[in-house]
């Protein structure tokens, strides 16, 4: 494994140029989508739909990997959207994740992940990986317990990029 860090990043609360900005003033060599659905509703985040998202980081001589069997599944995200409506909760509001769907994450998606074959596989070579959901607050995101149980088990360091 040649990772140095492990570093997550959200889109909402960013501009377009400030988001592109951040991954590379991080030195980011490798993007890594663990979203399931590949797009952002609404104008001001078109830049982080599949094919333009691609396109710039191509520009930018950044790799892009979708990691999808990284994303929860409907079931798991459907879980959050019910404890964000008893709660009251706007989804790009949400700032942090509900006991029921860090529990399901965990055994549905980490227990079985292996990050020496991760980083042995789809992401060789990579030493500054980001992984990229959209929300902006990381412990709103499953994102934030994907990395939590990367750097577990590789002792590399974790850093969010922020807006």
């Amino acid at each position: 494994m040649s990772a140095a860090a492990l570093l997550t990043i959200g889109v909402y609360g960013f501009s377009q140029e400030a988001f592109f900005q951040a991954l590379q003033d991080a030195g980011i060599d490798c993007f890594c989508d663990v979203r399931a659905r590949r797009g952002v509703r609404g104008s001001e985040y078109a830049f982080a739909n599949a094919g333009r998202l691609e396109a710039r980081l191509a520009a930018l001589g950044i790799r892009y990997v979708h990691l999808k069997h990284l994303a929860p599944s409907d079931a798991i995200r459907k879980a959050q959207e019910a404890e964000d409506a008893r709660r009251g909760v706007p989804r790009r509001r949400r700032s942090r994740l509900g006991e029921t769907f860090k529990t399901r994450y965990r055994k549905e998606n980490l227990a079985r992940l292996k990050a020496a074959a991760l980083f042995d596989g789809e992401l060789k070579g990579a030493r500054r990986p980001v992984f990229f959901c959209v929300e902006g607050e990381p412990a709103a995101c499953h994102r934030s317990l994907l990395v939590e149980e990367l750097a577990r088990q590789t002792g590399l360091p974790v850093e969010h990029l922020m807006p």
